[in-house]
């Protein structure tokens, strides 16, 4: 008995390029280059979670 897989595709979240949901690398992007500009965007902050504003800067009490 043999078994049969069927082939699933998932869009690119960065390009909407349909790519391979199994046997993929970069799963879920369709290739290393859209793996890459979507993690730059996260670097650069264009990308937000929704939450409560976090202060960058210490408070003088933490350092003690």
């Amino acid at each position: 008995m043999s078994t049969v897989q069927k082939l699933v595709f998932i869009p690119c979240p960065r390009c909407g390029k349909k790519t391979a949901y199994t046997g993929n690398p970069t799963r879920p992007f369709c290739s290393e280059a859209c793996k890459n500009i979507d993690l730059a965007q996260w670097d650069e902050e264009c990308y937000t979670i929704p939450g409560q504003h976090v202060p960058t800067t210490p408070d003088s009490d933490e350092l003690d």
